[in-house]
């Protein structure tokens, strides 16, 4: 059997060698042994757009059996999830409560989905997370489509089999983030894209690219990124430039435009805030030559991707500038390896978080499994399985521990997610030592967002107010935005803060009143200092 580093060097020839062998190349195929379908399947048929029904049936019943298998593994591991929500998922819940076209930081969708499963399960931490797994599950059937569409139905399968098990969704499908409807928006963009290459007069990839790509914008910006790739695959692909003429395209970008369209009316009313915020997390200040935070954020993917993938990726790039790719390969590789480029750019101007480029490996999923499949490299692929398997049982078993096991040299990994409700139990307690004393407090404030997500969160049974104070005359959050502290605020105040020094809050009131300082467990080894304060006769700013 060649080697891995071989089977690319075959598989990425140029496309007249590769045509070339195509024939010979399928007569091996047929020989090969096909009665131990997951063990040694055969190889994939060269560029065949479209497989007979029979055997899309049977890997797509296959692939939903084996789904429904992983996603009941998932939403086991959420109900013994023993984390709280980190502040971001208890900030999205927040904005659940006022639905709107937009948020401070982000565009609506997330708010929406949590909305939605909140309405139907319940308000928990398990409610909340729900929809994580149950979308990652439908992406994958996207995958499976994709890569049925550019190669075979063998391809899909296994390209939905990655990625549903890459390290990334299996982290990302444990809690509730703004990636996991971009994934399945981009997904179904991509599949849109792909069909439209294919037809030449059919509108239904039409509406599947529109919608995938409004909704996708409405789930986070960096959506957006999509038109790069596709500049990108006309750019590399002469044949497909014909959809620049093509009314189609345009119609689908105009369906786009017209989903996110109200998220830019509410940010015209609200001075641009989402796309402020987005342009300071850029954080394009001071140094911009920072080589080792794009080292950092490269290293990173080989866990976000897996180091067996991102390796072969990293392989298929260098074989595809050397000696070209066909035309289904160069297609994939535009919509993965772009957004990697830019995001290891920012990393270096200034600073990237590791999943910033996740939209990547939907394309790369399917390029780098079909580069593998097509090549008979299945100990590589097998490898990267077992290991993408194991990482999802530890994941599992880890937040189920949560708070109970430290990492010698770490602490307790999930000291971010814990003590949150004991803060809030603590606030609370104050609070109603105050009504029984006959003096309630008017409001509650916080020195920060998280700490303001987390106890809107864990209290949104108490009654008392809380509001958010602002630190200039801008506001710097969504809490800030909608809430905040203001003249008109009933007094006293419980001023709840986190930082060391809260002189900056303390200093704006007559009246001061330590209640207490206390410090609060926040996993095995962690810890979180609260300090409490009662403040009254608000003088201003």
């Amino acid at each position: 059997m060649p080697t891995f580093r071989e089977g690319l060097s075959f598989a990425l020839h140029k496309n007249k060698v590769w045509n070339r062998r195509r024939s010979s190349r399928s007569m091996l195929n047929a020989a090969a042994d096909s009665r131990h379908l997951l063990a040694q399947p055969r190889s994939m048929a060269q560029q065949s757009p479209s497989t007979g029904g029979s055997e899309v049936a049977r890997y797509a019943g296959l692939l939903a059996g084996l789904m429904v298998g992983l996603l009941a593994i998932r939403v086991l591991a959420l109900k013994v999830n023993g984390t709280d929500l980190f502040f971001d998922e208890a900030q999205y819940w927040s904005w659940s409560l006022e639905p709107a076209f937009g948020y401070y930081s982000k565009p609506p969708l997330i708010a929406w989905i949590i909305g939605v499963s909140t309405t139907v399960c319940g308000v928990s931490e398990f409610c909340i997370r729900l929809p994580s797994p149950l979308i990652h599950a439908a992406t994958a059937g996207l995958v499976f489509a994709i890569g049925r569409q550019l190669y075979d139905a063998r391809t899909g399968f296994w390209s939905a089999l990655v990625f549903a098990t890459l390290p990334g969704v299996s982290f990302s499908a444990g809690i509730i983030s703004t990636d996991v409807p971009l994934l399945f928006c981009w997904a179904l963009a991509l599949f849109g894209y792909v069909a439209l290459t294919q037809q030449t007069r059919a509108w239904w990839p039409v509406v599947i690219l529109g919608v995938g790509l409004g909704l996708g914008l409405n789930a986070k910006y960096a959506m957006a990124y999509i038109v790069l790739c596709i500049a990108v695959d006309l750019m590399a692909t002469p044949e497909r430039r014909r959809l620049l003429t093509d009314l189609r395209l345009w119609a689908a970008g105009t369906i786009g435009l017209m989903l996110i369209a109200p998220n830019l009316i509410w940010n015209a009313s609200h001075s641009f805030a989402t796309f402020a915020h987005t342009a300071d997390n850029a954080k394009w200040t001071g140094s911009l030559v920072n080589p080792l935070k794009a080292l950092e954020f490269f290293g990173t993917q080989f866990g976000v991707f897996g180091p067996i993938l991102f390796g072969g990726l990293l392989v298929i790039v260098v074989r595809a500038y050397r000696d070209g790719l066909n035309s289904a390969d160069r297609l994939l590789l535009a919509f993965a390896v772009p957004v990697i480029i830019i995001v290891t750019g920012q990393a270096f101007l200034s600073r990237a978080h590791a999943n910033w480029a996740a939209v990547s490996y939907l394309a790369a999923t399917v390029l780098v499994t079909a580069t593998m499949i097509r090549d008979v490299s299945w100990g590589w692929l097998r490898a990267s399985l077992a290991l993408h398997v194991a990482v999802i049982a530890a994941l599992a078993l880890a937040t189920a521990t949560a708070g109970t096991v430290a990492v010698p040299g770490i602490g307790d990994p999930f000291a971010r997610t814990l003590g949150w409700r004991t803060v809030a139990n603590e606030t609370a307690m104050i609070l109603a030592n105050a009504r029984s004393a006959g003096r309630s407090f008017g409001s509650v404030i916080t020195d920060e967002r998280a700490l303001s997500a987390e106890l809107l969160f864990y209290m949104r049974d108490e009654p008392t107010p809380l509001l958010a104070w602002r630190t200039s005359a801008k506001p710097a959050d969504h809490y800030e935005l909608t809430r905040p502290f203001t003249n008109a605020s009933k007094g006293p105040v419980l001023l709840v803060a986190m930082r060391r020094d809260a002189s900056e809050i303390t200093a704006k009131f007559g009246q001061i009143r330590e209640i207490a300082t206390k410090t609060l467990a926040a996993g095995r080894t962690s810890s979180r200092t609260i300090a409490f304060y009662e403040l009254d006769d608000y003088r201003g700013r």
